[in-house]
Formats: C-alpha cells, structure tokens, sequence
C-alpha cells in the first residue's frame, strides 16, 4: 500500500515529467511554427530584390504612361546605391528611361523619367553608359515644362553630372 508521502512524490514526479514534456512540445510547435515563417520569407523575398527591378523595367516598355511612371518611380527609389544603380543598368532600364523620355507626351511622364535618370546619374557608370546610350540628345530635346519646375530642375541636373563627366574624362 502506498503511503501519502510516497504517493505525493509519484504524484509530484508525474507533474514534472508532464511539465517537461509540455515544455519540450511547445518548443518544438514554435519551432515548425518559425521554421515555416522562414520558409514562406525565403519563398517570397526574392520578388522584392531584382525580380522587382526587373518588374519595373518592364513596366516601361508598356504603352500605358500610367504604367510607365509608376516603373520609373520604383526605378528612382530603388537607384539608392550604386550597385542598385548598375544592376538597372544591366536589366536595360538606363534605355528604357531613355526612350520613356524621348516618347513622353505628358510633364508627368517626363518627370518621371527625368527623376530616374537623375537618380541613376549618381553614379559615374551608369552616367557613362547613358551617355552611350545617347541620353544627351534626349534630354536636351525634351519639351521644357511651364507648369512644372522639376522637368527643369532634372534637366539641369543632369546635363550638369554629363558636364562634369565630360570634364573628369579629359583630366
């Protein structure tokens, strides 16, 4: 027969054994539970990277100039740094914006176009390769705006960084 003190100590070892175990089982539900975060995560963050860079550089090659604005202001805030500003370079995006530029019907269009490129003049490799691309030409074609002063203020901006290029080239 068992006594009280012996049945309270079985009694007591079963709790914690039964705490342990619920310890360890909870451990292990946020484990799967973090786990499948981590694998949705790794799942989904690639489209924010390059994937949506190169979303948005597609975005400029559709007629709608709703479209094509909303590529180039993803362009322009993705144009951060340098590395960012080469890999639109690689994806085309530097004669995408070109040709945005030189077909644009609107100042908003333009402006779109403009802030991007300026954005992208940051750097002096990509500047280059805008010049090679002929954006000189491009941007000095655009109609001025008389409504709004950024058309002018990105023009001006960026004829300014091909000056400087120009100069730092025959140094």
């Amino acid at each position: 027969m068992l006594t009280a003190a012996r049945w309270c100590s079985i009694r007591h070892k079963e709790l914690l054994l039964e705490h342990e175990v619920e310890r360890k089982f909870g451990w292990l539900l946020k484990s799967l539970f973090f786990g499948s975060a981590l694998y949705a995560g790794y799942q989904f963050f690639p489209y924010m990277g390059e994937n949506l860079m190169q979303q948005s550089v597609s975005l400029l090659r559709v007629k709608d100039p709703l479209f094509k604005r909303m590529g180039a202001s993803r362009l322009a805030r993705f144009a951060k740094d340098d590395g960012s500003r080469m890999k639109i370079v690689e994806l085309g995006g530097d004669k995408e914006l070109i040709n945005m530029l030189s077909t644009a019907k609107d100042d908003r269009t333009r402006k779109a176009a403009l802030n991007a490129l300026a954005q992208l003049s940051h750097s002096d490799e990509a500047l280059a390769s805008l010049h090679r691309a002929g954006a000189i030409s491009v941007i000095r074609s655009a109609p001025s705006s008389l409504e709004d002063a950024d058309v002018e203020k990105f023009k001006l901006s960026l004829m300014k960084r091909f000056q400087d290029l120009k100069y730092d080239a025959s140094s």
